[in-house]
């Protein structure tokens, strides 16, 4: 506020103390507006909008994680995946997501105002809030992707986006985020659950465990991989394509995550404390937010390298990143009301409860490309129980208001609490887990019957780059003109070329190999490649014309994914692939027995494709 000569004129014309009185406080009150005025626009500007860019950078970070889990085959198909949960995402959020969400007045079970933020904004809600509030939801939606990778129908990923962002996450997040939420610990009315409220600060239940179960129920209507499992029931080992895509999309995720989570302040100038201690800002919070995020996710991952060590006997840096991801979904229930040493805690539990839920994933035979369902739903349950044992009174009073007529608030059960506040943790665990469950559950299996849901078995062994979206993610001959084709390379399978861009590799071209995993042993394949394919065709009766279509690429596929599957068998038995025999190492040319085997299974995938004819004319170029 400026003072001036000729404030001070009229300041000393006033004729009694009561006119001067009021002249000053018209000027303090001028200058406190100025002030609230100046305290929204760093709120909303510093802390809410730069941390939404945060969460949505988050999406990059997404994409290259999804894009290294999967073999290079499918590498297109889903970062065009992620691509469609961020664009789907904003218009169903727009249209929907937010009125069902935070849309005031409302109910306890769902929004009913802001449909296509109509009469918005308020004084309580703003553009900036929308934006923040939209890249959470599409972090559910991408989550989910990363369960059904490789086998799904695109049309698929577009009905479930769009229903999940504009719909399922919406609700949940309106039940525990919202003044009007029933298990919500800022209800307005302040009548709580268990007096408490579910406290899930920046998500680990309304956002991975949202995507995480519907993630869950995705992949098991779908089914496994084509592969991932043989026919005794062991497990096959599907590696994606890019470790250092993986490791840069973990990073990616883990500068998003100072978003995620000290952006769920949403305010950085507030008032808290009570008449002993009162302070302004809470700039010491949302750093305190910010360590114990970054211990809980560097525990977990440092937990997950020892123990996978002990376990598998090497060291993997693709579960490394998957143990850091699982940390920082358990700490984002409590980041800001637990204290550093409890958050290593977090992490380090959060590792092992990643590693039994894999272990249980393959026993049941259920096939996660990017165990977003262990990672996100499994992890993200623990952050919500942790929070129940280790929330401290100080933190919880300081983060959230004051309940009226009441001492404080709820706190951690090891931390001195009564338990009120975990068994309101309980309880949002077992409705968010129901309601995912009555939701996606029935749309993935509708998709199912109506057969939306996953691609054809040729689509999928020839991989959806080829067969879906017109070609390779990857251009493995720069100098030839027609590699680009994608009617070429549906067809290029020259079986008189000897390979040689790998030793061992089968005669087929260098682009198709590739694609099907060129970097597996898959020693003296080449020697009976031609012969097998002669008989094998010949078998089935096709003439020349049919020789050249799609489904001389599906032998080549099942013929290496036979060879691929046996090799890893002989290194389970041996222990370690170094310590192979030569023994286990024949040519399949000199083994009969071998030969005949192969013959053996190609003849029932063809047996196989044969009920599938609508499927394979869609795709022979």
């Amino acid at each position: 506020m400026a003072c001036t000569a000729s404030d001070l004129a009229l300041l000393s014309a006033t004729v009694n103390s009561t006119e001067a009185a009021t002249y000053l406080c018209s000027q303090f009150s001028s200058m406190a507006n100025q002030l609230s005025d100046t305290a929204y626009a760093v709120n909303t500007t510093y802390l809410l909008l730069f941390s939404a860019y945060l969460v949505f950078a988050m999406q990059l970070g997404f994409a290259m994680l999804c894009a290294g889990s999967v073999r290079a085959k499918n590498t297109m198909n889903i970062m065009l995946t992620n691509v469609l949960d961020a664009a789907a995402g904003g218009l169903s959020y727009y249209l929907f997501g937010y009125a069902f969400a935070f849309g005031s007045p409302s109910n306890g079970f769902i929004g009913r105002h802001f449909f296509g933020l109509r009469e918005f904004p308020t004084l309580k809600a703003d553009y900036s809030h929308f934006l923040y509030q939209w890249a959470f939801a599409i972090a559910a939606a991408g989550i989910t992707s990363g369960s059904i990778a490789e086998r799904t129908q695109f049309v698929a990923y577009l009905i479930y986006s769009s229903f999940l962002t504009g719909f399922v996450y919406p609700v949940v997040s309106h039940w525990f985020w919202s003044a009007d939420g029933w298990a919500s610990p800022v209800k307005s009315d302040n009548n709580l659950l268990f007096g408490s409220g579910a406290i899930d600060f920046a998500g680990s239940g309304v956002v991975h465990m949202v995507g995480g179960i519907a993630g869950l129920w995705g992949a098991f209507i779908e089914g496994p991989r084509i592969g991932r499992f043989d026919r005794s029931g062991r497990s096959v080992v599907l590696r994606g394509h890019s470790a250092s895509l993986v490791v840069l999309g973990s990073f990616l995720l883990w500068f998003g995550w100072y978003g995620f989570n000290p952006g769920s302040f949403l305010t950085i100038l507030q008032s808290y404390g009570d008449s002993r201690r009162y302070y302004y800002g809470q700039w010491s919070a949302v750093g305190r937010t910010a360590v114990t995020t970054t211990l809980a996710g560097s525990t977990a991952a440092l937990t997950t390298l020892f123990g996978k060590r002990l376990l598998v006997g090497h060291w993997n840096v693709v579960d490394v990143c998957n143990g850091l991801l699982g940390g920082f979904a358990a700490i984002t229930a409590g980041c800001s009301v637990v204290e550093p040493w409890a958050a290593i805690i977090c992490g380090f539990i959060a590792s092992w409860v990643l590693i039994g839920c894999n272990k249980l994933a393959e026993k049941l035979k259920y096939d996660d490309p990017l165990e977003a369902a262990q990672l996100h739903g499994g992890c993200g349950a623990w952050g919500l129980l942790f929070t129940g044992l280790f929330a401290k009174e100080a933190y919880v009073n300081e983060v959230y208001p004051k309940i009226p007529n009441k001492a404080g608030r709820p706190y951690g059960l090891f931390m001195g609490g009564d338990g009120r506040l975990l068994a309101a943790q309980m309880i949002q665990i077992l409705v968010i887990t129901g309601w995912v469950t009555m939701t996606m559950g029935p749309l993935f299996y509708g998709l199912h019957k109506l057969k939306l849901l996953r691609i054809s078995s040729g689509d999928e062994m020839a991989g959806m780059d080829l067969t879906r979206h017109g070609g390779f993610a990857y251009a493995y001959h720069d100098e030839d003109d027609q590699s680009g084709n994608p009617s070429s390379m549906m067809r290029k399978v020259d079986l008189a070329n000897e390979n040689k861009s790998h030793p061992n590799s089968p005669p087929i071209s260098r682009e198709i190999y590739a694609q099907m995993g060129g970097a597996e042993d898959l020693e003296g394949v080449d020697a009976s490649f031609e012969q097998l394919v002669e008989e094998t065709r010949e078998a089935a009766g096709w003439d020349e014309a049919e020789t050249e279509n799609l489904l001389t690429e599906k032998i080549v596929t099942e013929f290496v994914r036979f060879h691929v599957k046996k090799a890893e068998g002989e290194r389970r038995l041996q222990g370690r692939g170094d310590e192979i025999s030569e023994k286990r190492r024949t040519v399949p040319s000199k083994s009969p027995e071998r030969n005949s085997l192969a013959k053996k299974r190609l003849q029932e995938l063809l047996e196989r494709d044969s009920k599938e004819e609508e499927a394979e004319k869609a795709i022979v170029p």
